[in-house]
């Protein structure tokens, strides 16, 4: 392991989804083995499904510690025990939990302060950003953090910054994403339907 950057912590805040944890995860094993120590903010069970994982890390003797957070199901009408995106009942109820993964910062706050050392440093994933607030009071950097492949965010970027859909009639007429240098063509529906799964993995 790399000493050099033993003074530096961060903490990191992956999103209740799997497609989020396990990059966020992989991100935690990356930067312990530079010498950073990192602390994970996360739920009970969603800490289960890596501790395996991270017990790993931790024996190779990577600074990696989880910090558990009781998730509000019931104040926002979720089962009990429903910490995880794919445990939520039915698609209606996804506002739901989106809602209670923001009612952890008073809990983060807390907890926060009592951290030794004091983290220099948050990753957060872009679903939390009561965040931003835990980095302002605490006077420290946030990177924003989003696990979707960097083709799906420039196609995204690419036809948002063109207004190419101003020009679009109808949900079946395909278009071309500006700015690729081969053509890679989409129509209204596909297009929504991507955004849907990037945010939902």
């Amino acid at each position: 392991m790399e000493e050099h950057a033993n003074d530096l912590h961060f903490a990191l805040f992956p999103f209740m989804a799997q497609g989020h944890m396990i990059p966020m995860i992989d991100t935690a094993r990356l930067l312990a083995q530079r010498g950073v120590i990192i602390t994970i903010f996360t739920t009970p069970l969603n800490a289960a499904r890596f501790e395996a994982t991270l017990a790993r890390a931790i024996e190779f003797g990577l600074q990696i510690q989880i910090l558990r957070l009781q998730f509000p199901c019931r104040d926002v009408g979720l089962p009990e025990g429903c910490e995880n995106l794919d445990m939520v009942p039915s698609l209606g109820l996804a506002p739901n939990f989106f809602k209670a993964a923001n009612m952890l910062q008073e809990q983060v706050e807390k907890l926060f302060g009592e951290i030794k050392p004091q983290p220099n440093c948050i990753i957060s994933d872009h679903c939390l950003p009561y965040t931003a607030h835990i980095a302002s009071k605490f006077n420290i950097p946030r990177i924003s953090f989003l696990g979707v492949g960097c083709f799906c965010l420039l196609c995204f970027n690419n036809i948002f910054s063109s207004k190419v859909f101003e020009s679009i009639t109808s949900e079946s007429e395909y278009f071309a994403v500006p700015g690729l240098p081969d053509n890679v063509e989409f129509n209204r529906q596909q297009h929504l339907e991507m955004g849907r799964l990037c945010l939902s993995c």
